[in-house]
C-alpha cells in the first residue's frame, strides 16, 4: 500500500475525479490506526469477513486474507480493469494503472497561453 501513497498524486492525478479504496480483512480500528500513522490519502474499508472480497474472487478463505487484487471501477460502475494480484514490485504494474485511470480521468491539460 506504500506504493499507492508514495506515487498517488501521479497514479490518481491527485485524486481529481478518483477514489481509491484499500479493502482489508483487517479490524477497522487497526486500519484506521495504520493509514493514520503512515499517512495515507486514500480511503480504507474494513471487509472482516471476506465477504466482499468473496463477491470479487479477492479473498483466500483458507488464510482469511485479502489478496492484493486491483480493481478500477468506471464512474458508471462498471470494472475497467482488474488485475490478480497486483505486483507491487514491478514497475509496469504501475504505468498501466496510470494508463487506465488517466484514460477514465485524464489529468487537465495545461494552458499553454501562459
Amino acid at each position: 500500500m506504500e506504493a499507492y501513497r508514495d506515487q498517488y498524486a501521479t497514479l490518481f492525478n491527485n485524486g481529481r475525479n478518483v477514489t481509491v479504496i484499500g479493502i482489508s480483512a483487517d479490524a477497522d480500528t487497526t486500519l484506521a490506526s495504520w493509514a493514520h500513522d503512515e499517512d495515507f490519502p486514500i480511503v480504507f474499508a474494513s471487509d472482516p469477513g471476506g465477504k466482499v472480497g468473496q463477491l470479487y474472487s479477492a479473498f483466500d478463505a483458507k488464510n482469511k486474507i485479502d489478496n492484493r487484487s486491483l480493481f478500477v471501477v468506471r464512474p458508471d460502475g462498471r470494472i475497467a480493469y482488474v488485475t490478480k494480484p497486483f505486483k507491487v514490485l514491478t514497475p509496469s504494474a504501475y504505468t498501466d494503472l496510470a494508463a487506465v485511470v488517466d484514460s477514465l480521468s485524464p489529468p487537465p491539460k495545461a494552458d499553454s497561453a501562459k
